[in-house]
């Protein structure tokens, strides 16, 4: 009874602070003025290299005929995820921090967090397909063409759209139900996290659920990658060429880092327990998951493609013909 009526005390002088919050404050990373102008720069220059790198590798495969094959489609779809998924959270940041105001209106905050989800979860199940895709290619090579067709690769690539759509529309309906206390969010973009720690209520069973449930889709994500790579290893250990394992190898070795930085840094944001406080190293954190992979994707993905740069050469030269 003692303990039931603290936690009731404590929940009340919550309630008593509950205000109808119109908009959230990003915080971001400093209160500087001219930190935040070389934070501004800083971003500004990632989101344009993000930017022209995955134009570049969306153009190419869609202008290109010999790169028209199942590896290259799920390529040219995970570029355009990641021009998405970069183009949620920077553009706003850049601006607020070069306009000095910390400002997103509670339906931005919404569309931007319903967005982020969407896009994070939709390139983890791409990630994964991109796995079995490899895993094909490498273990069964003259089954390949026959096991991903043009239509297999398309329902992939819609069921990744699916299950973020599913996602987002569940975290934001479980988290943005929630009332808020505070409209300060220690971060440059509205994540789960940071906005529980907003809230007037200790008890949130509908986004810990939900948690729950991304917490098991990325476990089974990771499972699959697992049983798709394990295969894969032990074929390519069994070329008995140096070129050949290392040409193997270069397919799958970039696959695998981007996967483990989108994954590990994800977990460890969002299984921290929300009573704890924001630091600069969940901003951190947070930017590998959300800003690092989309800029390094087109990086990892084309700098040892000897094919991706055959066409980009092609695609210059046709420039400079008359």
């Amino acid at each position: 009874t003692c303990f039931f009526s603290l936690y009731s005390h404590k929940n009340s002088q919550k309630m008593a602070n509950l205000t109808l919050v119109t908009e959230f404050l990003l915080m971001g990373f400093s209160k500087s003025w001219e930190l935040q102008v070389l934070h501004a720069i800083l971003f500004l220059l990632i989101y344009l290299m993000s930017l022209m790198g995955n134009l570049v590798i969306f153009t190419l495969i869609s202008l290109d005929e010999h790169l028209h094959s199942p590896m290259y489609f799920f390529l040219k779809n995970l570029s355009f995820l990641d021009l998405c998924f970069i183009s949620t959270t920077l553009p706003k940041s850049i601006t607020n921090s070069l306009s000095n105001s910390r400002s997103i209106s509670f339906m931005g905050c919404v569309l931007q967090f319903f967005l982020v989800i969407l896009f994070a979860a939709s390139e983890l199940f791409l990630l994964t397909v991109m796995s079995y895709d490899r895993y094909v290619a490498i273990c069964q090579p003259l089954h390949y063409e026959v096991i991903m067709t043009r239509r297999l690769c398309v329902k992939m690539a819609a069921v990744s759209w699916f299950f973020g759509i599913v996602f987002g529309t569940l975290y934001s309906a479980t988290t943005f139900t929630l009332p808020f206390c505070h409209s300060k969010i220690h971060q440059f973009f509205c994540d789960v996290p940071s906005l529980l720690r907003l809230s007037c209520s200790d008890v949130h069973i509908g986004v810990d659920v939900t948690l729950a449930m991304g917490v098991a889709y990325g476990i089974l994500c990771f499972i699959s990658i697992t049983i798709s790579y394990g295969p894969i290893f032990s074929t390519v250990l069994k070329i008995p060429t140096t070129e050949g394992r290392s040409k193997a190898f270069s397919t799958c070795i970039p696959h695998l880092i981007v996967l483990m930085v989108f994954i590990t840094t994800s977990v460890i944001v969002y299984l921290k327990p929300s009573q704890q406080s924001d630091s600069i190293l969940d901003v951190l954190l947070s930017m590998f998951y959300a800003v690092v992979p989309p800029t390094l994707n087109p990086v990892i993905y084309s700098l040892r493609n000897k094919d991706m740069k055959t066409s980009l050469r092609k695609l210059i030269a046709r420039k400079h013909i008359p």
